[in-house]
């Protein structure tokens, strides 16, 4: 049940499903049509078994503190006094409820949360686990994980992911994994077997926001560990070597990657996200919603996906949920900052860095996501180690040191010839 640092192996099956309800119920079409509604049903029975496991883990609700968990729970306070309105309708106030079983399950789990790398396991095991079905996906029927609906990007077509979702995966494991084995937590036989079909799939997912996001975490984390890893120094040299000859001998290839088939004009916008944000900006609001926003929607606008997070969050949750998700953002880059070099704090910084690249193009910071789990785990690894309780030994009983004993005499008392010598006082006495 337990492993040797004590933290129970289910703790693994508890952060596999919070990952499972993350997926989310909306992407392409799979070559089995699967009911959104049987899709909701598996992320939200997904969710309430994490939690329900996560207690039974930890029946005496043992926490530890943590200001991201703390500031989390504020943010989804002020989720529910946004929604309570019912502005963005009934569905506001289910979000609201899964968001609280998402917190509260991280809540559970802090227990366990010591600065180790247990949980980055976990993580990069069960985001793998994902990974790979979509690569089953593509190997089964090609034309359907490469519609030309997404402009022939790959998508999940056995459960429905969408192009930048696993672009995300793909680069959050990339990334971890490569840190794993520079601190020589893993061997790079191992970490290729995880890196190399990941960044085969997120190639194909065409993916700019997630392909970015890895190359600033890997720098930055990295560069965390370049004065006190010569590992780190040597692969920072040769990947800036490398990144540098196919830059000059293939700029074309690259160019053509990164925009796509779009137009100038398309790209510029940002595929059209610019005039989703300005027609968000430039909308009327009470003062109530730009306090508070309209409470927990789809993190969309007119119909259209925000792809911020951070004006998704001020259309949610209004300002107050943006200097919350501002404040929890640099609490956990402030104290990275602080720690001493390690292979633990340059993965938080990883994610961190990952999180706020992707923050601009991608929505998620304010609701339960992948994103939010991404710093949970930074979290967990920023975590001080949990100090041995020291328990009172009691005193050894002192020695004890033997009678002075009269001559003649032993431990168990007269000696043999003393003993005879009364026996035959007393035989003659008697005669």
């Amino acid at each position: 049940m337990a492993e040797a640092s004590g933290t129970p192996k289910t703790v693994g099956t508890v952060w596999g499903l919070l990952i499972l309800n993350t997926l989310g119920s909306a992407g392409a079409k799979t070559i089995v049509p699967l009911p959104r509604s049987f899709i909701q049903m598996v992320t939200m029975g997904a969710l309430v078994s994490a939690f329900l496991l996560a207690l039974v883990l930890n029946p005496r609700v043992r926490i530890r503190t943590s200001a991201y968990l703390l500031l989390l729970t504020l943010l989804l306070v002020a989720s529910v006094v946004s929604s309570a309105r019912l502005e963005s309708g009934l569905g506001s106030l289910f979000r609201c409820f899964r968001l609280t079983l998402f917190v509260g399950t991280l809540w559970l789990l802090s227990r366990w949360w010591d600065g180790g790398l247990g949980f980055v396991r976990h993580h990069v095991r069960w985001y793998f686990a994902v990974l790979v079905t979509v690569a089953a996906g593509l190997a089964v029927s090609p034309g359907a994980a490469l519609p030309d609906l997404y402009g022939g990007r790959l998508v999940g077509d056995l459960w429905p992911l969408t192009p930048p979702q696993i672009g995300q995966y793909a680069a959050v494991i990339i990334g971890l994994a490569v840190l794993l084995a520079l601190g020589r937590q893993t061997t790079w036989r191992s970490a290729a077997v995880v890196i190399v079909p990941s960044f085969v799939l997120l190639a194909l997912t065409h993916t700019r926001t997630a392909t970015l996001g890895l190359i600033v975490g890997l720098v930055l984390a990295i560069g965390s560990l370049i004065l006190t890893s010569a590992a780190a120094r040597r692969f920072f040299s040769w990947t800036v070597l490398i990144a540098l000859v196919a830059a000059v001998g293939f700029s074309s290839a690259l160019q053509t990657w990164f925009l796509r088939g779009q137009s100038q004009d398309n790209f510029s916008s940002l595929t059209g996200r610019a005039k989703v944000w300005d027609a968000l900006l430039t909308a009327p609001r009470t003062a109530l919603e730009t306090t508070f926003g309209v409470g927990l929607g789809d993190k969309s606008y007119g119909g259209l996906p925000i792809d911020n997070s951070w004006l998704a969050v001020f259309h949610e949750q209004g300002l107050v949920g943006v200097a919350l998700v501002a404040a929890f953002l640099l609490v956990l880059g402030g104290i990275a900052l602080l720690r001493p070099p390690s292979l633990a704090r340059a993965c938080a910084i990883f994610l961190i860095s990952y999180c706020v690249s992707a923050s601009y193009t991608e929505a998620g910071l304010g609701d339960a996501s992948p994103y939010l789990l991404h710093l949970a785990l930074a979290a967990s690894l920023l975590a001080a180690p949990a100090q041995a309780v020291n328990v009172p030994v009691p005193p050894l009983p002192r020695p004890r040191r033997p009678r002075p004993r009269a001559p003649g005499t032993t431990a168990a008392g007269p000696t043999a010839e003393r003993a005879t010598a009364e026996h035959t006082t007393a035989g003659r006495e008697v005669a």
